[in-house]
């Protein structure tokens, strides 16, 4: 069968005239490939999934019910543009209560709808083909994906163990520097679960400064701070003249789905933002703002998804540990980051994490997610589903009965 016509005319930055005819298949397809096996074979055996990435509890009840009566009502009906007020509002009492942050709603909070969005509109202000955006892998790729489709590439600083999983700034080349125009960076980092210190938050404004960056934080994960309180990269002095930070209520609001976030900082940044998306978007529904509004009014919520997923990954931790493995309890987020098994005694030889990952779920059963970026790692998410504290117990106990007699090398 001959190609379209249209074949011809893909852009380059989806694969061009290859576009659709390539063979390697994406991490994540390898996993739900494995994940189907594993079921067809054993379809009476439970499969353990450590490597859902998304909330297992629907949001808050009273968030529903806020959302039950505004979605009725005919003044939400209409185009959102660059949001509301009512939201940037709530959005500026929320980040004086839990930060010590004082934002003009006006023009230091804008909505995005979800954090991605706002991680992919970003580099439309300021990549230019050439330009650098500087990214710490392993992480959430979108915002160097988005500078690849401007033009411009992705220097990748690999979050090291040894370097406690912060960047490397100093090691920059001296001709990457000169023309990067973005860094961005995530913490609590996903998937190492890494904190950032004040000290670092301070290098990296320094760093900003002397190399005339603009710094775009993920703060996704920021209330899944289990290491003291949460920490905002706007705490920093001088943070404010440098970059903006993103934050979403997914994680911490239990609110995967409902597509709803902010961008904060610089009143220079955040309008050059909101120009762009006003070309992206019209803006997310009204009645989901408002329910946002009551959700970030609520610090219960926050907090009773803390305490759930600090307790799991406390059971979760010492589960493995039980089975010889090498872990330590995060920071902060929902994933454990852990070394890769290199194989098991005897039998098996690992080449990278992904074979370690493919071992787990075809003999197994148990789902992880593979890292290779900077050494060989495991992420095992807490968001399993699990319907009470008996449940998490259970499968806890599945876990070590599978993993305990397996003589695993590390």
């Amino acid at each position: 069968m001959s190609d379209p016509y249209f074949q011809q005319m893909f852009a380059d930055r989806i694969g061009g005239v290859n576009y659709g005819k390539g063979t390697e298949i994406y991490k994540f397809e390898k996993i739900k490939r494995a994940k189907r096996k594993a079921i067809a074979e054993n379809p009476d055996r439970d499969l353990l999934d450590f490597g859902i990435g998304e909330n297992d509890a629907p949001a808050a009840e009273s968030v529903r019910n806020v959302m039950a009566e505004e979605i009725h009502k005919p003044e939400n009906r209409g185009y959102a543009d660059n949001g509301i007020d009512e939201f940037k509002q709530a959005v500026s009492r929320f980040m004086q209560r839990n930060f010590n942050v004082a934002l003009d709603p006006a023009t230091e909070i804008n909505h995005c709808i979800g954090s991605k969005t706002a991680l992919s509109m970003l580099p439309a202000c300021f990549i230019n083909p050439g330009d650098i955006t500087l990214m710490t892998v392993p992480g959430y790729p979108v915002a160097g994906t988005h500078t690849g489709y401007y033009g411009g590439s992705v220097y990748k600083l690999p979050l090291l163990q040894e370097n406690n999983f912060f960047p490397d700034l100093d090691g920059i080349p001296a001709d990457v520097v000169s023309k990067a125009k973005l860094l961005v960076i995530n913490y609590p980092n996903s998937p190492t679960g890494k904190l950032a210190t004040k000290a670092f938050f301070e290098k990296v404004v320094q760093f900003a400064k002397v190399n005339n960056i603009v710094v775009v934080q993920d703060a996704a994960h920021v209330l899944l701070t289990f290491d003291g309180e949460p920490m905002s990269f706007l705490e920093t002095p001088g943070a404010r003249d440098v970059g903006v930070e993103v934050h979403s209520l997914s994680k911490g609001f239990d609110m995967i789905g409902w597509r709803i976030g902010w961008v904060c900082g610089n009143p220079l940044l955040v309008q050059a933002f909101s120009d762009v998306k006003d070309n992206c978007d019209s803006g997310q529904f009204i009645a989901i703002q408002k329910a946002a509004a009551a959700a970030l009014d609520d610090d219960a919520i926050p907090q009773q998804v803390r305490s759930k997923y600090r307790r799991r990954m406390e059971k979760l931790v010492e589960t493995l540990t039980k089975c010889g493995w090498q872990c330590e309890f995060p920071g902060g987020s929902y994933f454990l980051y852990t070394k890769a098994p290199k194989g098991i005694q005897g039998s098996h030889t690992f080449s990278n994490a992904e074979d370690a990952s493919q071992y787990l779920i075809t003999e197994q059963a148990i789902v992880t997610v593979p890292w290779d970026d900077a050494g060989p790692f495991l992420r095992f998410s807490v968001t399993y589903v699990a319907d009470d504290e008996a449940a998490e117990d259970a499968l806890m106990a599945e876990t070590e009965a599978r993993l305990k007699d397996i003589p695993f090398e590390f």
